[in-house]
């Protein structure tokens, strides 16, 4: 029974926790983190430099920043609360009087005196259930002259109306403000849009709410901290009507007149021009790059700027994901500051104004892939090697591209490398997604190519997949940690010496691969006979290739000649010979002719 108990009481906490708005729970921490300073003390975080202040959640507490910039810790009295002279904290409640002068109690002076110029005090005084949403005193002086201008010279009709915007007739309280949901206003019954997030963050048209719930006799009092304004227009009717975006077309995206909140990302007409003309055209004449391309743009949630407190991926219309966030003041897309102007509302979602075209993946050619990563060197030597019309065109192509380290040491162009090279193309596109232990895998230069799956890894052959592939409009690209470049002398002698469609015959096989390094300890002259001889060559090259699993290795030998005659070189010229027949016999006397020849 006792169990069962415990059992009720935890369910109830939990019921009681997850029946919290975000908006609550953010608040409540406020409370636990301000407790120690007496009763009805929250936590606040105001970010170094400004005046903007924050309820504190827990992670905001322990990393002490916000918009990646410090914050400082102050104690004030929670919502509804105020203090009492020698007391600790804030024990008392705040008088409960009319909105009007509800505007005065909670810091709203500006929109208490604009109350009155405008005749509104009376109908605020009076009988009645409203919601304010009063803009603060800074959000009034942040409005640009010309419009406050306009306001206040016409103060009986449009200062009254933009009032009027602000009040909703019924008392809403924090906790009926849900994510999405919109209220008709007392001006000509135009909605106001409400969207509460995780963080706590809850807004009205884009403006915040900084203080919030603040009872009065007729209503309830929120301050927000801008002035805002009527939306009559949809996304699609904004975007279509504003001069700098003559470039966007937004029609194609899907969104025009469709339900839900939505947040655009705009480029401005700056942004397209700053695209190279033939990419450019290019994806403005391929339908499916062009729609990926514009839903690339656009976020399936409404996101305004003042919910972004830290960086948070973020899906889009195209299916992967960008990641929004803030730098101080400047709210921030995949790291950089390229919003203009944002929180330009309509109907079904937000604007924000970007100076920087974003091109997803799947509306880039391989060449434009592998641009700008940490594959460039391998892709100009692709290009060099006359490889250019595979990576731009449209053939289901998939790139293996060695990072750049792999040529901290330099690659010269040679025949073989450009054999070499048409073997880092394969002839389909592929996601590694979809790769299975054992697969064999065409390239362009004819070769067979593995894969293997192991625990932690994905190889192709002996080259492993660092990294998530890109998947290009017709091709992809895999970013390979150990490339096949250090084993380009091994492979040019292989095609020299006839031995691809041996190496192509049905397996499994095993090779004991020497790597361009071990080459490259022979002496030259040895190497050249080596290389240039193309019977003694293939004689070579048998010796390392296995034709049967499970073989026993007889013949290996190019190791063997390569290590076993530097050897015997140093040991020459230290002791006397008498060591080295002991090794000589492990080879066959072809090799120990060769070697004794030196």
């Amino acid at each position: 029974m006792k169990h069962l108990t415990l059992l009720s009481l935890a369910l109830t906490l939990i019921a009681i926790c997850d029946a919290k708005s975000s908006y609550q729970s953010v608040l409540q921490h406020s409370r636990i983190r301000g407790r120690q300073h007496g009763p009805n003390v929250c936590a606040m975080q105001m970010i170094q430099g400004t005046n903007k202040k924050y309820l504190t959640n827990c992670k905001q507490w322990y990393h002490r920043k916000i918009c990646g910039k410090p914050t400082v810790i102050s104690y004030e009295c929670c919502p509804g609360y105020e203090k009492l002279p020698g007391e600790k904290g804030c024990p008392a409640a705040l008088p409960l009087v009319n909105i009007y002068n509800t505007l005065g109690v909670v810091g709203a002076t500006t929109t208490k005196m604009y109350s009155e110029r405008a005749q509104l005090r009376e109908e605020i005084e009076g009988p009645g259930s409203f919601t304010f949403f009063a803009p603060s005193n800074e959000a009034w002086a942040a409005l640009p002259t010309e419009i406050l201008d306009a306001l206040v010279s016409n103060v009986n009709i449009e200062l009254l109306n933009a009032l009027h915007y602000h009040m909703v007739n019924r008392r809403l309280t924090s906790e009926e403000l849900k994510h999405g949901s919109s209220f008709p206003s007392m001006y000509q019954d135009f909605n106001v849009h409400i969207h509460h997030y995780p963080n706590g963050i809850v807004t009205v048209n884009c403006a915040r709410l900084v203080k919030t719930d603040q009872h009065a006799t007729n209503g309830i009092v929120h301050v927000v901290d801008r002035v805002i304004t009527a939306i009559t227009n949809d996304v699609h009717s904004f975007i279509d009507t504003d001069e700098n975006l003559d470039t966007l077309r937004v029609s194609t995206s899907g969104i025009n007149g469709s339900d839900g909140h939505y947040t655009v990302f705009a480029p401005t007409n700056e942004a397209f021009e700053k695209i190279p003309p033939e990419m450019l055209n290019r994806i403005l004449g391929d339908p499916v790059a062009l729609k990926d391309l514009l839903n690339y743009h656009i976020l399936k949630n409404m996101h305004c700027s003042e919910s972004i407190v830290s960086g948070t991926p973020m899906e889009t219309l195209q299916g992967t994901v960008l990641e929004v966030g803030c730098d101080g003041s400047e709210m921030t897309l995949n790291g950089k500051a390229i919003i203009e102007k944002r929180d330009q509302l309509g109907t079904n979602g937000v604007v924000h104004f970007i100076n920087e075209l974003l091109i997803p993946d799947s509306a880039k050619t391989l060449l434009e892939l592998a641009q700008g990563s940490v594959v460039t060197t391998a892709t100009k030597m692709f290009v060099d090697a006359g490889l250019k019309a595979h990576l731009i065109g449209s053939e289901p192509l998939t790139l293996l591209a060695p990072q750049n380290e792999a040529f901290k040491d330099g690659v010269r162009m040679t025949d073989q490398l450009k054999r070499l090279l048409r073997n880092h193309i394969l002839k389909e596109q592929l996601s590694s997604k979809s790769l299975y232990h054992g697969q064999e895998l065409e390239t362009l230069g004819g070769m067979k190519l593995r894969v293997f799956v192991y625990r932690n890894s994905l190889c192709i052959e002996n080259s492993c997949i660092a990294a998530h592939d890109k998947t290009g409009r017709f091709a992809s690209m895999f970013t390979c940690v150990f490339p096949f470049f250090s084993l380009s002398l091994l492979v040019g002698a292989i095609q020299t010496a006839g031995m691809t469609e041996l190496m192509n015959q049905a397996g499994p096989h095993t090779v004991f691969a020497p790597t361009n390094d071990a080459f490259s300890a022979l002496p030259k002259a040895d190497l050249n006979r080596l290389m240039g001889k193309e019977g003694h060559l293939e004689g070579m090259l048998s010796g390392i290739y296995f034709c049967m699993e499970g073989c026993v290795c007889m013949y290996v030998y190019i190791y063997i000649y390569i290590y076993i005659h530097t050897l015997y070189v140093y040991l020459n010229s230290l002791v006397s010979t008498t060591v080295i027949p002991i090794l000589l016999t492990a080879l066959p006397k072809e090799v120990k002719q060769e070697m004794t020849d030196q």
